[in-house]
C-alpha cells in the first residue's frame, strides 16, 4: 500500500537521542508512528516481522486515538512520542512492555511509587537504563494523517507486530 510507504520503507527515521534533543522534529499533528528495532527484547518473535534495512518493525501506535462521540482528542504525535521516549512506565505501555521484557537483561524492576503507590516506574535507575537501551536499538518513523486509526487497523491486520499488545 503506497500510503503506508513512509512507515514500511521510511526514507527518514530517527533515533531516540535525536528526537529527545530536538522534539520540534516531531509534528504537532495527528498520525501513526512505527518503531523499528535492530535487536528485539528476549523472547519476542520476529521471524514474521517486516524488515527495512535490517531493522524489524515491532510496534505501531497512533495519536490521537479514535475519537469518542462529542469529545475531541488533543493528543499529537509529539506528545505521544515524547511519552514513549522520555516518560516512564506509567505513561507509556510501550515503555512498560519493553522494560518488563528487558528487566533481566538491564537489571531493572517495575515498581509502584509515589504517595498513592499508583504510579509505575522502573527503579532505581531503570528508566535511564531503558532509555539508554532504546538509544542503541530503536528507530522511529511516522506519517501525519487525520485518521490514523484507519491506517493502524490496516497495519495490525497485515503486519506481525509483536509489541502491540491489543489488536483492534
Amino acid at each position: 500500500m503506497d500510503i503506508l510507504s513512509p512507515l514500511l520503507r521510511p526514507h527518514l527515521w530517527y533515533d531516540r537521542p535525536t528526537l529527545v534533543n530536538d522534539g520540534r522534529l516531531i509534528p504537532e499533528a495527528g498520525g501513526i508512528y512505527a518503531w523499528y528495532f535492530d535487536e528485539a527484547p528476549p523472547e519476542v518473535p520476529v521471524s514474521d516481522c517486516h524488515t527495512h534495512r535490517g531493522w524489524k518493525l515491532l510496534y505501531v501506535g497512533i495519536s490521537p486515538s479514535r475519537p469518542v462521540v462529542r469529545r475531541t482528542a488533543h493528543q499529537t504525535l509529539r506528545k505521544r512520542l515524547q511519552a514513549h521516549l522520555s516518560g516512564n512506565a506509567e505513561g507509556s505501555t510501550l515503555r512498560r512492555t519493553l522494560g518488563i521484557l528487558l528487566a533481566e537483561t538491564l537489571g531493572i524492576a517495575l515498581r509502584r511509587v509515589g504517595s498513592s503507590g499508583r504510579r509505575m516506574t522502573f527503579t532505581p535507575d531503570g528508566e535511564a537504563r531503558l532509555s539508554a537501551w532504546m538509544d542503541r536499538h530503536v528507530r522511529i518513523a511516522w506519517l501525519v494523517c487525520d485518521t490514523p486509526w484507519a491506517l493502524e487497523s490496516v497495519m495490525l491486520e497485515t503486519c506481525s507486530l509483536p509489541l502491540n499488545l491489543i489488536r483492534q
